[in-house]
């Protein structure tokens, strides 16, 4: 009698009367997980069957009514901020609610934005993906990234997503696309630019172009004849390799490109087919052949050796697309190209007495 006595006087008294939401941690950073607990001063045994559920501005949240007096939430962001409380429902359908809880969530500027490039180092093949990849040291929240190309800045695209990362793609690297390039990041905070990052299109070589230059139109035992190759298209630097009846004559360099050129003072042996080759590291392209045919050693009435005035010019052979022996003068041009087309070279008398030095007589392939 006695024990049921001291209940009916303890129950008003030990009954739950008041809830207490506590936040951990109290004062969360954007992207930390949050932990809400609701908890009761004086808890019975009986209470163990209380329902709990968590409010933020008048929502519920997490599954609604739950008897866990816990709600985890994985991250937590600066929109989620707001007035917090937690409600317990008891067997009875007695309804008990905490006070509320300001929650505010802090955003962490962006800081460390850079610039980097895959492939690395900022160097691309012509026609490969180049990706320009922006990225923040720390930054929370929505993070609006941009790029821009050059230094008048040419906005390229803008991005926004909640990663300390984006990238920007260029599908196939053209020359046009050699460029300085930098990128933007903010999340409310005011624009953080990162440095400027150089890009190279590296370009093969194209097929090159060989031209012969001699000191006359029939050259000669003993001249000096001019070997000049060039491609057309190539990033520098080149190298360039010359060849008589595919035996190394010697090379030369074009560090800035362009094309180079090689000497060589002609023997009897030095009949035959010249050809050139062009290297910059990203693949080999030979040029066509050029056929050269001279006379013995030149006489002692050379007319070199007293030239008129005003003095001539040189005649030049340039490779034709096909092997053969040409004219004075012989072009080189890639096959796609125009060609030279061979004529016979018909000169009246009247016209060798005008131009006794220094024509050109330039004849076309069909």
């Amino acid at each position: 009698m006695l024990p049921r006595l001291l209940l009916l006087i303890c129950a008003p008294l030990c009954e739950p009367a008041e809830l207490l939401l506590i936040a951990s941690p109290s004062h969360p950073t954007e992207g930390s997980p949050v932990t809400l607990m609701c908890k009761m001063p004086f808890l019975r045994s009986s209470d163990a069957q209380l329902q709990f559920c968590f409010f933020r501005d008048g929502r519920d949240l997490g599954p609604g009514w739950s008897s866990s007096s816990k709600l985890q939430i994985a991250a937590i962001w600066k929109e989620d901020s707001g007035s917090y409380w937690c409600e317990a429902q008891t067997m009875a359908s007695k309804v008990l609610r905490s006070s509320r809880s300001q929650i505010n969530v802090h955003r962490v500027p962006v800081t460390d934005v850079s610039l980097e490039t895959q492939p690395p180092g900022g160097q691309v093949m012509e026609g490969d993906r180049l990706v320009l990849i922006c990225s923040v040291a720390m930054g929370t929240g929505d993070i609006t990234f941009l790029w821009y190309k050059g230094t008048v800045g040419l906005n390229l695209q803008t991005k926004i997503q909640r990663s300390l990362t984006a990238e920007y793609e260029i599908p196939t690297a053209r020359e046009s696309d050699a460029e300085q390039y930098y990128c933007v990041a903010e999340n409310g905070y005011g624009p953080s630019p990162s440095g400027l990052v150089s890009i190279t299109v590296r370009i093969p070589v194209s097929r090159p172009i060989l031209m012969l230059r001699a000191p006359r139109a029939q050259a000669a035992v003993e001249d000096v004849l001019e070997l000049h190759c060039e491609a057309l298209r190539g990033s520098p630097p080149i190298l360039y390799w010359f060849y008589h009846e595919d035996i190394t004559l010697g090379s030369s360099s074009a560090p800035s490109g362009g094309g180079a050129s090689f000497n060589l003072s002609l023997t009897a042996e030095h009949s035959g087919n010249y050809s050139c080759e062009a290297n910059n590291g990203l693949g080999a392209q030979r040029s066509e052949a050029v056929t050269l045919n001279f006379t013995g050693r030149r006489s002692a009435r050379d007319p070199l050796r007293s030239l008129p005035s005003p003095v001539p010019q040189e005649f030049t052979y340039l490779n034709s697309p096909t092997p053969r022996q040409l004219q004075p003068v012989y072009e080189n041009e890639p096959r796609e190209q125009s060609v030279a087309a061979h004529g016979r070279q018909q000169h009246s008398s009247e016209q060798k007495a005008q131009k006794p030095w220094g024509h050109i007589w330039r004849t076309r392939f069909p």
